[in-house]
């Protein structure tokens, strides 16, 4: 305003005691002045949405993250939580608010942006986002530099937290919202070590792990999607949810809940896994019985479909165009009838590794006494391994016996009495059967 009330004032007197000519190189001169002016103060703001699409935008976790290291006295207000599982208090900034950022000399102001939407099958969903404002000129190299700056110090920040996340649909207690899904620390204390598991198992599972996350370049190569489909099988009771839990805390993966039985249709399924991140686990539990998938070649009321989910929607995630939708995603499958499945989802390229979890071993209960007694070696050990070769007795089963005592020898004497117990039962049932068949055979032949 000050340069252009200049100008006013240069024209007026120029008009009367200078001649044209030079009436004209002098404006020029006082308008590069203005235009400079302009570019001196222009300023570009970049804007970091949460999703790219139905995706997580990595840039906008990156940022979150990073944002909490540059959280300084003179920001006046700031947002705290802490979860019943978190070990430190989260400070971010809100709407609102502005942080001030310094990088090779160029200044940044970053700023935090949410707007409420409705969806029609979620409800009402926060829309956040992140703005990010300098001068014009130094464009370039906040693209190329700064940004990767904030991405490497991002991912080094996350590496030395290592903290698992369990997400679920929805709000969870306590916990924090990442789109459509609840989120919450997965504070499960289960290793590969303290499982109760087959050893030739474990140690297979283990290698495979190791493999997968070893061979990207591997995957790209043949033109594979960077996944790993595992179904977990066996009657309750047998440590399926715990190996999860395991498998989670080994390769620091977060953990999704889905379950199916909320899903509204195919569109909304895919929608909820591509907004899943990298590196995680999503695991359907239950499968043969959490919902009644459609056989591929039946029509809904819809028709073939499209007004629900259907057993060709999922097959199309897990192992078609969809399946490419994101890198280093596990997806388990878990389910106590693995005879009740349809065939298509058991082939390899779905469910890559079958993992049967039995009833418990001689070698499974070393683990649990260990774990539960603190204990390697025992009198009775020989004779609770001889019963283990008997009777079909889960690692649950078997690990509620152990804690109804801080006495090892009371502890395990009510071990053998439960295998006992269990032992005289089933003799009894097999027993009533023979009998019954007996009967039943005598009477045919009459």
């Amino acid at each position: 305003m000050l340069v252009r009330g200049v100008i006013s004032e240069v024209q007026a007197i120029t008009s009367q005691l200078i001649p044209t000519q030079l009436q004209a190189f002098l404006l020029s001169k006082l308008g590069g002045l203005i235009n400079y002016s302009n570019r001196s103060s222009q300023m570009t703001t970049l804007l970091v949405d949460e999703y790219d699409g139905y995706s997580m935008n990595e840039l906008y976790e990156a940022s979150q993250i990073y944002l909490q290291t540059k959280i300084t006295p003179s920001i006046e207000r700031l947002k705290v939580s802490k979860g019943p599982k978190d070990k430190k208090v989260a400070v971010t900034i809100k709407k609102g608010d502005e942080v001030i950022d310094l990088f090779e000399g160029i200044q940044v102001k970053w700023g935090v942006t949410c707007v409420e939407t409705k969806d029609e099958n979620a409800g009402k969903i926060e829309k956040r986002g992140i703005e990010l404002s300098f001068h014009s000129k130094y464009m370039e190299k906040v693209i190329n530099s700064y940004l990767s700056y904030v991405m490497e110090t991002s991912k080094a920040i996350q590496e030395k937290i290592q903290v698992v996340k369990l997400l679920s649909l929805g709000n969870m207690c306590g916990g924090e919202r990442d789109g459509l899904w609840g989120s919450t620390n997965l504070d499960h204390p289960a290793t590969f070590d303290k499982l109760a598991m087959d050893l030739v198992m474990k140690k297979e599972l283990i290698d495979d792990l190791d493999r997968f996350v070893r061979r990207k370049n591997f995957y790209r190569k043949v033109g594979k999607a960077w996944k790993r489909g595992y179904l977990l099988y066996g009657p309750p009771g047998t440590g399926k949810s715990s190996l999860v839990a395991a498998m989670a805390n080994y390769l620091k993966f977060n953990v999704y809940d889905l379950e199916l039985s909320s899903i509204y249709n195919n569109s909304n399924l895919r929608r909820l896994l591509v907004s899943t991140r990298n590196r995680s686990i999503i695991v359907i539990e239950d499968i043969d019985c959490s919902i009644d998938l459609e056989d591929r070649q039946a029509k809904g009321r819809h028709g073939q479909g499209k007004g629900q989910l259907t057993l060709s929607g999922l097959l199309n995630f897990i192992d078609g165009l969809w399946s490419s939708c994101g890198d280093e995603r596990i997806i388990v499958f878990t389910t106590n009838h693995k005879d009740r499945l349809d065939p298509a989802l058991l082939r390899p390229g779905r469910m890559d590794m079958h993992i049967h979890m039995s009833y418990c071993t001689p070698s499974g209960f070393r683990v649990l006494a260990s774990n539960y007694l603190d204990i390697t070696s025992h009198d009775l050990f020989h004779e609770i391994d001889q019963l283990l070769m008997e009777v079909e007795a889960t690692p649950a089963e078997l690990a509620e016996e152990l804690m109804k005592s801080e006495d090892v020898d009371i502890a395990l004497e009510g071990l053998i009495k439960f295998l006992q117990d269990k032992k005289l039962g089933s003799a009894k049932f097999d027993s009533d059967g023979e009998e019954a068949g007996v009967k039943e055979e005598n009477e045919s032949n009459e």
